[in-house]
């Protein structure tokens, strides 16, 4: 699933990692009706690597026929940041923009008039509408302060409190003898057996990874990185904390100026300096961090490392090898509470999955297809491919996820490959009948682990619920500002750090650069706008 990074991130993407993979560029001075009369209209779509051509989705296919559209679609799997800005400097943008925050509410503040306010056309988007009226909450994910909507977003439902989780291959134990760790330093340990005893029993003690992680991205982290590991410090990372921020006992601080931040990097420093930690983790994209982890034949390559669930991770034939991990603590004799990242919020709902522009020449058909997408039986198809290969009808108004057809193939890949996955704007309303697949069936049972953290996080005072928050025009813009500035100076000193160590010679200029970023003046606007959202919460 996550394959999605930076995300977030949001991130994350960020988390989650985008690589150009474009289609010829739509004139946008095209006629906006095709010969038979169809709506003709621009899209781009940030989509991951893995997913197939556009061409090949039945349901898309079938949804523009529906809506009486033909779409010109461009295609983006990686770059979008850059493609992105010279994009909307031009002023030159596709009727339709789709992708997880691929145009975020501070473009709308820095490109004012670019984007379709869609406030006073619900009552051409009634499926939107019915999200809306049964979800409350993705109404406020979607309005700003002034009452406009640029970007929809998203409810996905079915997915559980946390993106990663940390696996260890217990075979690699069990060959020599060891136990699963339970804080950092018995981590160390079995890291360093990994890496100088044949833990893979193939006669080569040169071929195992003792620690692996997701690529780490310019503008800050995502799911499927070691951040996670703060939780052995009390630091409770919420929708991936991609540029630092984060909660605690309702005070918003920032993790890059924490002295506890510094005590992670120099474990990852020590773990990589002792050859423990892949030598291409800031080099591989992650196509290449998965398909590591797959190893070859049944000789497994990885022996500690992140991701969303078992057989997405490692395959259908290593993933037996591997037990998910409850959290570590930083040592044996810790007393600071155990946390995780919690990201319910950001897996299940998403802002700005889908825009218009105010140029379009054909708004009503981008209106039509619009309101397909958000049709609940659509919408299903979004996420989870098309019915027929990826989802079957029961015959009593429910459906069923489908194995892959190719069954080298694990459920997480075959979605991601298929369709847009959780990178589509969709509703995926509380009453539609589906039962899962077995990857989303087993996913909850390895989130067991972290469980008893994940339910002892205080929503109250442990978590920012940026998903919900909008921010005035100034803000967003300071915040973005400052946030650019922090990320230019925090992540280039991530990989220095571990790959060639000198943190604690850095730390205080560090610290009073970062300072100079913003930072402070981020975390004064954020803490006001908690203080105000939990007021009335």
């Amino acid at each position: 699933m996550k394959k999605v990074l930076n995300g977030f991130l949001a991130l994350s993407l960020s988390a989650t990692v985008l690589a150009a993979c474009s289609n010829e560029k739509v004139d946008k001075e095209e006629a906006a009706t095709t010969k038979d009369g169809k709506g003709q209209i621009t899209a781009l779509i940030t989509k991951h690597p893995l997913t197939q051509d556009l061409k090949k989705m039945e349901w898309l296919k079938k949804v523009e026929e529906e809506a009486g559209v033909k779409i010109k679609w461009e295609e983006v799997s990686a770059d979008w940041d850059q493609k992105k800005g010279a994009m909307l400097a031009s002023g030159d943008v596709p009727d339709l923009i789709i992708g997880p925050n691929a145009i975020t509410d501070a473009d709308f503040v820095q490109y004012q008039g670019l984007f379709e306010d869609l406030s006073d056309d619900m009552d051409k988007l009634p499926n939107v509408q019915a999200m809306f009226d049964a979800k409350p909450e993705t109404e406020g994910i979607a309005t700003q302060l002034d009452g406009n909507i640029y970007g929809l977003p998203k409810y996905q439902r079915f997915w559980p409190g946390t993106a990663t989780r940390q696996f260890i291959n217990h075979q690699w134990l069990e060959n020599l003898g060891l136990e699963v760790p339970t804080n950092w330093d018995e981590l160390y340990v079995v890291l360093k057996a990994f890496k100088d005893e044949d833990a893979n029993g193939n006669g080569d003690k040169n071929d195992e990874i003792p620690m692996d992680f997701s690529p780490v991205g310019t503008g800050g982290f995502g799911f499927f990185q070691p951040t996670v590991l703060l939780g052995s410090m009390g630091i409770t990372l919420a929708e991936g904390s991609g540029q630092g921020y984060f909660v605690e006992d309702g005070k918003v601080k920032n993790f890059f100026t924490d002295d506890r931040y510094k005590e992670f990097i120099e474990f990852l420093s020590k773990a990589y300096k002792e050859g423990l930690i892949s030598k291409e983790v800031f080099t591989q994209d992650y196509t290449k961090f998965q398909s590591v982890a797959r190893g070859t034949g049944d000789v497994a390559k990885v022996g500690y490392t992140y991701g969303w669930e078992l057989t997405d991770r490692f395959g259908i034939t290593l993933a037996p090898q591997y037990s998910p991990m409850a959290p570590l603590k930083k040592s044996a004799d810790s007393t600071e509470k155990l946390s995780w990242a919690y990201d319910y919020n950001s897996l299940n709902y998403g802002a700005n999955m889908i825009t218009l522009s105010s140029q379009s020449k054909n708004k009503e058909a981008a209106l039509k297809f619009i309101n397909e997408l958000y049709d609940p039986e659509v919408s299903m198809q979004v996420l989870f491919g098309s019915l027929g290969t990826n989802i079957a009808e029961n015959g009593d108004g429910s459906y069923k996820i489908l194995p892959p057809t190719d069954q080298k193939m694990d459920p997480g890949t075959w979605k991601w490959t298929s369709t847009w996955a959780d990178n589509g704007p969709m509703y995926i309303a509380d009453d539609l009948k589906l039962e899962l697949g077995s990857d989303m069936q087993s996913v909850g049972q390895q989130t067991e682990p972290l469980n008893a953290v994940l339910d002892a996080v205080d929503e109250k005072k442990d978590l920012y619920p940026g998903m919900f928050i909008k921010y005035s025009k100034e803000d967003n813009s300071k915040l973005s500002l400052n946030n650019t500035n922090l990320m230019s100076l925090a992540m280039p000193k991530f990989s220095q750090w571990i790959t060639k160590g000198g943190i604690e010679k850095d730390w205080d200029a560090y610290v009073k650069n970062a300072e100079k970023t913003g930072l402070p003046e981020n975390i004064k606007i954020m803490q006001k706008y908690y203080d105000e959202y939990m007021s009335k919460n």
